[in-house]
């Protein structure tokens, strides 16, 4: 399409667009866009001005002129809208074409006959002769919360959701407007709004009836499951949902909570109550840490008592040792003193009798010597004092005798001989 019949609010001197000359429209198009095309000129004067000045001088014109006028709207079809839009709908030359989603179910009507009827279907039809009609029948969540209160006057709030679809969008269609805008395809009225209305307020009631006979507590306790029985319940047995086509998949009941001021007041017992178990804990960790100090403490005071007793055991065994290793070894010194004393007495006695034996033995070899020397002359025995003082003398390495020695030597040796002559 040119960009001239998408373009939205424009605001510009009329244009002059040439296109092919519509021929006749015969029986086979005769709602096609050559027929609209066709009656749009012939419905306006500048448009036929134009074409009256193009086919002048009795000439055929392979071309119309169309125009467009500034004060027609036209719309893109992926320009935003308002209110909830499901089908796609596009302008070609006075035509729409519908597109809609797989999960939705469309009914064209055309002059009180159904033409279409289905769900993800895509056609042509004329704005001026279609009514239409979309249903969603894909399943849809319906979250709600409400009021209610207890048998003993509480109250409290409920929290549920209501998974819902529409079964038979016929009869959806048939008692709620699901009606679209054939140019913009939003829906004319509210029908969601309608159908969350119809749940709620049933669902609603049905809670309030349970709640009403249960108390607080009962219901904080097993309010979740009874309220979400008694709503299943009643929505399958509400006559309503079936006559409007609607069919309930699935009740879920998130919570039942009370007053905020309640809800305190409830949480306080059970808080003292932890709080008392938690006093109550520390306190007996307290004692068993005190109790195991005192056993270690015990254990301490029985540990050095022992290591004392046994250090006196200790002192007195060594004390004990020490008098018996004095007493030993004093009985040792008096052995060995008295071993002493027998020794040097024996020793004393065998060297007085050696001395004595000696004395004996020298006192006989002298006498014997003196008697063998008795009758010895007196050179002999010069010549024997000169041997054993020979004898006792040092050694002597060399000897030097003077000529003056010598003579006088031999003098005095041959003195003798002439005595003895």
């Amino acid at each position: 399409m040119s960009p001239a019949f998408e373009t939205a609010h424009a605001v510009r001197p009329p244009l002059l667009v040439a296109l092919p000359s519509p021929r006749r429209p015969g029986r086979q198009d005769r709602d096609g866009p050559t027929a609209v095309l066709g009656a749009a000129l012939r419905d306006d004067p500048v448009a036929r001005t134009a074409l009256a000045r193009a086919t002048g001088r009795g000439r055929a014109s392979p071309f119309v002129i169309l125009t467009i006028s500034t004060d027609t709207q036209y719309r893109r079809h992926d320009e935003k809208r308002e209110g909830p839009t499901m089908a796609d709908i596009n302008r070609r030359f006075g035509w729409r074409h519908a597109r809609s989603a797989p999960t939705a179910h469309i009914r064209h009507h055309k002059r009180g006959r159904l033409v279409h009827d289905g769900p993800g279907l895509s056609f042509w039809f004329r704005p001026l002769s279609a009514a239409l009609s979309e249903v969603p029948v894909d399943d849809r969540e319906l979250a709600m919360a409400f009021h209610a209160r207890t048998s003993d006057f509480q109250d409290v709030t409920v929290q549920a959701t209501v998974t819902y679809r529409i079964s038979d969008p016929a009869v959806a269609a048939a008692r709620l407007d699901f009606s679209i805008d054939p140019d913009s395809g939003v829906w004319r009225g509210a029908p969601l709004e309608q159908l969350s209305t119809l749940l709620t307020e049933t669902a609603q009631q049905h809670a309030l009836d349970v709640l009403a006979r249960t108390p607080l507590a009962a219901a904080l306790v097993d309010g979740v499951a009874s309220v979400r029985e008694r709503i299943s319940a009643g929505l399958a047995a509400e006559p309503r949902l079936p006559a409007t086509g609607i069919e309930v998949v699935a009740v879920r009941v998130v919570a039942i909570r009370p007053e905020p001021e309640v809800e305190r007041a409830l949480r306080t017992p059970a808080r003292e109550q932890i709080q008392q178990e938690a006093d109550r804990a520390t306190y007996e960790r307290r004692a068993v840490a005190v109790e195991r100090e005192r056993t270690i403490a015990e254990n301490e005071l029985a540990s050095k008592v022992e290591l004392a007793r046994r250090e006196e055991q200790l002192v007195e065994q060594r004390g004990t040792n020490a008098r018996r290793e004095a007493e030993e070894n004093a009985a040792a010194d008096g052995v060995r003193a008295e071993a002493e004393a027998a020794r040097t007495v024996r020793l004393a006695r065998a060297e007085a009798e050696a001395a004595r034996t000696t004395g004996e033995a020298r006192a006989q070899a002298q006498a014997a010597w003196l008697r063998v020397h008795a009758d010895v002359d007196t050179a002999t025995l010069h010549a024997l004092t000169a041997t054993r003082l020979a004898e006792n003398l040092p050694r002597i390495d060399s000897l030097t005798l003077s000529p003056d020695v010598l003579t006088g030597l031999l003098a005095k040796l041959a003195r003798p001989a002439e005595e003895e002559r």
